[in-house]
């Protein structure tokens, strides 16, 4: 065995979500050290749909543009059965929210954060598996075993981002309960020359009595007329799955041939439709699984380490990646002894519960279909977008709840926010693309803004680089430095802000931590004190 190594965080997995969390980390100064057992990226066009909400993450992380420009719009979806069109759904989604649909294949979504990373000076150490760990009360000694060589590294934390068969999991002797689907399912990545409109995704099955005897999904891709296609196993490449394993994922002994491909399209494409130019092909399994726990004391799971469950809507890559965003600014805090006692905490009390309706939700929509029961467009839209997710009942939450957003709602973004500096006109969600909270001062009229920006300047003397605040008025005359007016009343609507001054806090992750109809220092502080450690 080799040298000793150290580092603050070490983390295992190098998907979206390991690579996630590390970027939140090293955004905000702290090292980190990120293997994957695998000594090359894998190539697959594995979760492709990008939900609206992880696009506000990237945007406050820095990667939205280099992601936008290697996706493409989902629109919505066409759904065929037995030949005949039944349903035609458009996504839309209302005008404050600042993207949309879209997708990009997995390894593009990896190779856009890989190079964040990189550029935060960090490179993932590849061909690198964790072997065992010990935790103790100063953090976590891991073995790790690169090639011929074993080596033992020390992190204060170690976050398993390693899927579904996660060794960090294992290690931590955590439930994971669930069961499998009894469905095997092929995959590939081709082309298809039909005319059907482009940004849809397209569902096509056979059915008799309401059941489904045969499918075929096909999700678009970046490219002319590419597709991720996927349906029920041919019977020549089906496999016996092992009783009582965890069975999640590829099964890349078996690869469907492009002719495999083409006879589930002849048989089901709504007009006749040449499969061709075949990147990628694979055979999978779906099972539906939580962990018990997302951590402890020094060790935490995120992605499909903590929660399996079926493809449906494109919610499992997208969930993951917010456990990152939503464990990264935490663990930051920690480590540079800054976060408050019970803060770590929070992480399995927001983001499980998160987990445990996603993976019912998602069971329920690959059996009866997304929506299926219900009426509402507009809520079902926005629930797979993935914005009205939430943390209300949270310890660290706090303030009023009789107005929207209420504490641990999502922030919304609101447009046509202006200073008098700048040519063009603000979003709110360009004031929260920082690494810290945000304080946003409502001052309904004139006379009220020189005592909020006042108390604006004062928080941010006293907090330093963990927070910005900012007063927003209607009537700011100036708005400069850290006063922005709300020209066309956006801002207004959308807090629900009205003729008394109010105070919100923004977490990090973008969502409302506190809220005050009595803004002062010390109501502020009072909500400080539960995240960090004040003067520390």
């Amino acid at each position: 065995m080799s040298e000793h190594s150290e580092t603050s965080v070490l983390i295992v997995g190098a998907g979206p979500v390991g690579l996630t969390a590390a970027l939140e980390l090293r955004r905000r100064g702290i090292d980190v050290v990120v293997i994957d057992r695998l000594p090359t990226p894998a190539h697959y066009a594995k979760a492709v749909g990008i939900q609206p909400r992880t696009l506000e993450v990237w945007d406050a992380m820095g990667v939205v543009r280099p992601a936008l420009d290697r996706s493409t719009p989902m629109h919505g979806q066409i759904v065929f059965v037995n030949g005949a069109e039944v349903m035609r759904l458009d996504l839309e989604l209302p005008d404050d929210v600042p993207y949309r649909f879209t997708c990009m294949p997995q390894y593009a979504t990896e190779h856009v954060l890989r190079r964040a990373l990189a550029e935060h000076g960090t490179a993932v150490r590849r061909g690198v598996e964790l072997t065992g760990y010990e935790q103790n009360t100063d953090g976590v000694i891991a073995t790790l075993r690169d090639g011929d060589e074993t080596t033992r590294l020390t992190a204060r934390y170690l976050v398993g981002c390693d899927g579904a068969h996660s060794a960090v999991r294992k290690g931590l002797g955590v439930s994971f309960e669930g069961d499998a689907f009894p469905e095997e399912y092929m995959l590939a990545d081709v082309e298809l020359d039909w005319s059907l409109p482009s940004g849809y995704g397209v569902r096509a099955m056979t059915q008799e009595d309401g059941t489904t005897s045969d499918l075929m999904v096909c999700i678009p891709l970046p490219g002319d007329g590419r597709y991720r296609v996927s349906s029920f196993v041919a019977p020549d490449l089906a496999t016996t799955a092992e009783a009582g394993a965890v069975t999640h994922g590829l099964e890349g002994k078996h690869p469907p041939t492009l002719g495999h491909i083409q006879a589930v399209v002849d048989r089901l494409a709504p007009e006749p439709t040449t499969a061709r130019n075949m990147l990628w092909s694979s055979v999978f399994r779906i099972s539906h699984r939580i962990a018990g726990s997302y951590g402890t004391e020094r060790v935490f799971l995120a992605g499909d380490a903590a929660h399996i469950h079926p493809p449906t809507g494109a919610q499992g890559m997208n969930t993951g990646i917010q456990d990152a965003y939503n464990l990264g600014w935490k663990l930051a805090l920690a480590v540079s002894g800054h976060a408050a006692d019970g803060l770590l905490d929070s992480y399995d009390a927001e983001r499980r519960p998160i987990g445990e309706e996603v993976v019912g939700r998602t069971v329920r929509h690959a059996r009866e279909g997304i929506g299926h029961g219900e009426s509402d467009a507009e809520t079902i839209i926005m629930r797979e977008a993935q914005l009205l997710l939430g943390y209300r009942d949270s310890a660290i939450v706090d303030g009023r709840s009789d107005s929207s957003p209420a504490p641990g709602d999502r922030a919304p973004d609101a447009r046509d926010l202006r200073q008098d500096t700048v040519a063009t006109p603000l979003r709110l969600h360009d004031l929260l693309r920082h690494p810290g909270h945000t304080v946003l001062l409502w001052a309904p009229t004139a006379a009220a803004v020189p005592a909020l920006a006042s108390l604006a300047d004062t928080t941010v003397e006293r907090f330093g680089d963990v927070v910005r605040a900012y007063t927003v008025s209607p009537d700011a005359d100036p708005a400069d430095g850290r006063v922005v007016r709300d020209e066309n009343g956006n801002v207004t609507r959308l807090y629900g802000f009205a003729a008394a001054p109010e105070a919100v806090i923004v977490r990090p992750d973008g969502y409302v931590g506190f809220r005050t109809s009595e803004p002062s220092m010390d109501r502020l502080a009072g909500y400080f004190e539960n995240i960090v450690r004040i003067g520390s």
